[in-house]
């Protein structure tokens, strides 16, 4: 079994370089300059020209800046030309090709809410794009008497989108094919427990598609964690849709009286963080505790996960979680949990490539505390060890993705967001 790599403090030393290794409590001779202050790892820095030589623990890196100039990305999706179609929160969808950003946005999105971290959220390719021409588009849809130009306080959903897309800059036939109910956000907001945030937090939006063609959304809470343990609505939940949104027959609450039978698995808060293993077909799934608890799942037809009577982590108002920590009857625990304090995760990829083969079956997670994290698994999907990578950048980093190549492409969630690209180092 390996050692454990420090977390985040420590492991932060194998990120850009090791210079705070070099530190020395010895005074500066006189008239030397003053020292920088050190790093704040809760503060974004502006991201410099790079490219960037990292050493980690199993593997030398190269980090380059593939593209930027996109407004906090969210998600992205590789083109079978070698493109990429990037979502940027704010409501626009970007493509680039030849790792060139297309100043022109692609047209003919709905009105959503951009608040906060409402917003475009992620994008995948039907299987059969190449064909097709279909993508499906995940956002925080505002309720159509709000009109075209929604506030933060309006009701509203996550909701997914099917569209065509010819590779010009308009996409057609577009339409939405799911809406989490209910809609939530318009005042009086109910009194809720445990000193939950906004109405217009919390909307998941995460997509895959397995193998056999059905599509899986993550639905966040909303922060209404009093209703993702009710059976009745899609808060809180992972749903499993057919490619046009109706229901699976073999979905596992199907024939269950009082449940909502897009239901995949329930007990989730904010899960920001989907994939599935293209070898095995295991889901693994993120998702942000509250302070603290934010939790990595592998994610099983039917199962519970615990939120917000089970947590890892401390409610705002100092409550304690009403059934307890983990190991409780009934739920399922989380693979990992970090924290306190939170390190809000962001999405996560299985490694599966010949450009690291030291990675191979290892998990990839961009974390908004500005590091790209590393999970080694057990054959029995256990964590034997972490590793937390480019924390020097300072960039709070969004989604990451293995490339057709076996190289490494991660969003940085900034307002002057960029696309990193990590290759085999020297």
């Amino acid at each position: 079994m390996k050692t454990w790599t420090g977390w985040l403090a420590g492991a932060a030393l194998l990120g850009m370089g090791s210079a705070l290794a070099a530190q020395t409590t010895a005074p500066a001779p006189p008239g030397a300059p003053a020292a920088a202050a050190p790093r704040n790892p809760f503060q974004s820095e502006p991201l410099g020209d790079g490219p960037w030589d990292v050493d980690t623990a199993d593997a030398k890196l190269h980090v380059e800046v593939f593209a930027r100039g996109l407004d906090h990305p969210w998600g992205m999706a590789f083109l079978p030309d070698g493109g990429i179609l990037v979502t940027e929160r704010v409501g626009r969808l970007r493509v680039i090709r030849d790792g060139v950003l297309d100043p022109q946005p692609i047209e003919g999105l709905p009105p959503m809410i951009t608040a906060g971290i409402a917003g475009l959220t992620d994008v995948v390719l039907d299987p059969d794009f190449a064909s097709n021409r279909t993508i499906y588009l995940s956002y925080s849809k505002s309720h159509p008497d709000a009109g075209d130009n929604p506030t933060p306080q309006a009701n509203s959903a996550m909701a997914v989108l099917r569209a065509k897309w010819d590779g010009g800059h308009r996409l057609t036939e577009v339409e939405d094919i799911f809406i989490a109910e209910p809609w939530y956000g318009a005042p009086p907001i109910p009194q809720r427990c445990c000193g939950q945030g906004p109405a217009f937090g919390s909307y998941g939006g995460r997509m895959a598609i397995d193998k056999d063609g059905y599509l899986y959304v993550t639905s966040g809470d909303r922060n209404y964690g009093e209703l993702v343990q009710d059976p009745g609505n899609h808060i809180g939940k992972i749903l499993r849709l057919n490619r046009d949104g109706s229901v699976p027959k073999d979905n596992p609450f199907t024939s269950v009286p009082g449940w909502r039978p897009e239901i995949w698995s329930t007990g989730h808060r904010n899960p920001t963080g989907l994939t599935i293993d293209p070898a095995t077909g295991t889901m693994w799934e993120t998702e942000f505790g509250p302070r603290g608890g934010d939790e990595v799942n592998r994610i099983e037809r039917g199962a519970n996960y615990g939120w917000p009577d089970v947590t890892q982590g401390y409610h705002y108002n100092g409550e304690p979680p009403k059934k307890g920590v983990r190991e409780v009857e009934g739920m399922t625990d989380a693979v990992w949990a970090f924290g306190p304090p939170s390190h809000n995760p962001g999405n996560i990829a299985v490694y599966r490539g010949s450009a690291f083969p030291a990675w191979d079956g290892n998990l990839l997670i961009a974390m908004m505390n500005r590091s790209l994290v590393r999970l080694e698994l057990a054959p029995d999907g256990h964590v034997l060890a972490q590793e937390a990578m480019l924390a020097d950048l300072g960039q709070r980093l969004r989604d990451v993705r293995v490339a057709p190549d076996g190289s490494i492409f991660v969003l940085t969630d900034e307002t002057d967001g960029a696309i990193l690209r990590i290759t085999p180092g020297e």
